[in-house]
């Protein structure tokens, strides 16, 4: 039985649209040109980040991110970055007395941003809070603390394999891989996702049934 469900953040909770348009705004090239370079670099298997360094080769992202954040031009996020089944699906979860955790890999400052939505989660935190990243074990003993619940009892849903479906399947979470976003498209029907994932969903509104079979 299912008793919590933790949701990765960008690309299942969050749209990344503004992301990576504030990134090219930023760099000052055509908005389509990164989106077309994320999507290259994510088909290599590649950090999402080197399609910044393909446009500013030598780039330090962490120092320019910090410098986007002194000009004001930091990370935002409102109500129209969120994913249209976020709020119905967990809200439906909470109602069926699912612990909800949104966990992810982001900033601090986004889970900041992210909390003040007031999000029907019971817990929101980051990477960037914790110290510790995606895919790392230690993020997955971290999401099990807050989880408060037993592994088998955990689900974690995400769309990208390498950060979400393999590490969590390795901690003995259970997991859901949704297709959304560049990754989850791009990964729906790979082998070793279809063998790795318990379940695939389109929307983050299905995983009420699940919690009720």
């Amino acid at each position: 039985m299912i008793e919590t469900i933790v949701f990765d953040i960008g690309e299942t909770i969050t749209r990344d649209d503004r992301y990576w348009a504030s990134w090219a705004d930023w760099l000052g090239v055509p908005r389509h040109t990164l989106s077309a370079l994320v999507g290259a670099v994510v088909a290599q298997g590649l950090d999402n980040a080197e399609a910044i360094r393909l446009v500013r080769p030598g780039i330090d992202v962490a120092s320019e991110y910090r410098a986007r954040e002194a000009a004001g031009r930091g990370e935002q996020l409102d109500e129209s970055d969120l994913y249209d089944d976020v709020r119905p699906a967990l809200t439906a979860l909470r109602k069926a007395g699912v612990r909800v955790v949104v966990a992810g890999n982001q900033t601090a400052r986004m889970g900041d941003l992210m909390r003040d939505l007031d999000l029907p989660a019971d817990v929101v935190l980051t990477s960037g809070e914790w110290g510790v990243a995606k895919p790392q074990p230690e993020f997955f003993a971290r999401v099990l603390e807050v989880a408060q619940a037993a592994p088998e009892a955990t689900l974690y849903v995400g769309d990208h394999p390498a950060n979400d479906i393999f590490p969590a399947k390795a901690a003995g979470l259970r997991t859901a891989h949704i297709r959304r976003g560049p990754w989850g498209h791009l990964w729906a029907d790979d082998p070793e996702v279809v063998a790795a994932a318990d379940w695939r969903v389109e929307s983050l509104t299905q995983l009420a049934r699940i919690v009720s079979a």
